[in-house]
């Protein structure tokens, strides 16, 4: 029988607004924020920016959209290459968008277990500019915090601030896919501006655990927003009246993000309950934030699509990352 009841531990994106969000919906003072004139999207961008201790901030309809901006901006001459890791969600989700739209090169690095990359080889994967005539031009270096496929690993602030170093050593550019970026701030308890300083560029995602119902915001210097506005409208991310969009991320940014720790609470406890099963491997250590990885044995019965399957039947999604491994974040 299938259960009536529904708990979705698919992902952090299924959340919905608030009471409180619905209403500065309804009223919010809206105009044409392509002409730059909406109040409440200028308020939000510099309400994110002033948070982030960045300069600007710019409203995107999606987290995608905000990394390939920022990607945009850093690379501007076609063939210019990105060390990124090799499991980050730019390089695997995001459809290649780099590429297929900025003709930018991936370089990959392995992500560790941590979601970090090793710094000695990220330099090595820095083009030698004597080699101009051969390959493509390094220009930007981007992280990921948290590294969601790494389980929602947190970067500390001292890795981070390495990649900095090494980034203006080179004269490149440093971008921070930050779609969990408070949740990484609660978790290793430094400030979100400290935390991403050495930043050029970052993307913050509402949607996700902050609970708004679509949107991100890029930040970065004035020159960065200046040029990230004009590429926005060239990916037709320009939308008028989004002031109606900015008020419930004015709501999430200032009433939901504390309540991200009552997420990793919960998660900690979920996933100290699934190492008990018999049958699931997970590791209740590697759970830093909102997001568990669990793998069945090879020795169960029953494969990750016949579990997410029954647990449907339940009332309880989950998300099958593999044959033998499912996801769950809670919210």
């Amino acid at each position: 029988m299938v259960s009536s009841r529904k708990i979705d531990l698919r992902s952090d994106t299924v959340t919905k607004p608030t009471e409180t969000m619905r209403a500065a919906m309804a009223m919010a003072e809206v105009d044409d924020d392509v002409l730059g004139n909406d109040p409440i999207a200028v308020e939000l961008e510099e309400e994110m920016a002033k948070i982030m201790g960045k300069e600007g901030g710019l409203f995107v309809p999606s987290g995608t959209m905000g990394n390939l901006i920022s990607v945009l901006v850093h690379c501007e001459i076609r063939g210019s290459e990105v060390i990124l890791g090799d499991s980050s969600h730019i390089h695997i989700y995001e459809n290649g968008g780099i590429a297929t739209i900025g003709g930018v090169h991936s370089r990959t690095v392995k992500n560790k277990d941590d979601g970090t990359m090793d710094i000695d080889l990220i330099e090595a994967a820095i083009r030698d500019p004597k080699g101009d005539l051969f390959f493509p031009t390094t220009r930007l270096i981007c992280l990921e915090n948290t590294h969601a496929n790494s389980g929602g690993r947190c970067l500390g602030v001292e890795y981070i601030d390495k990649v900095g170093e090494l980034a203006k050593k080179h004269d490149l550019k440093l971008h921070i896919d930050g779609a969990r970026i408070f949740n990484a701030s609660l978790a290793i308890g430094v400030s979100v501006d400290r935390l991403v300083q050495a930043a050029d560029s970052v993307s913050v995602c509402l949607s996700k655990g902050l609970g708004a119902p679509v949107g991100s915001v890029i930040v970065g210097s004035k020159s960065f927003i200046s040029k990230a506005r004009r590429v926005r409208k060239t990916l037709g991310g320009g939308m008028r009246q989004i002031g109606i969009l900015c008020a419930a991320g004015l709501v999430a940014i200032k009433e939901n993000v504390q309540k991200l720790e009552a997420d990793h609470h919960k998660a900690k406890q979920l996933a100290s309950g699934l190492c008990q099963i018999k049958g699931l491997k997970v590791n209740p250590k590697s759970v830093e934030t909102n997001i568990i990885f669990f793998e069945i044995e090879e020795d169960s019965q029953i494969s990750a699509k016949l579990l997410c399957e029954s647990m449907k039947e339940r009332g309880i999604l989950l998300m099958q990352e593999s044959l033998s491994r499912s996801i769950l974040k809670p919210q």
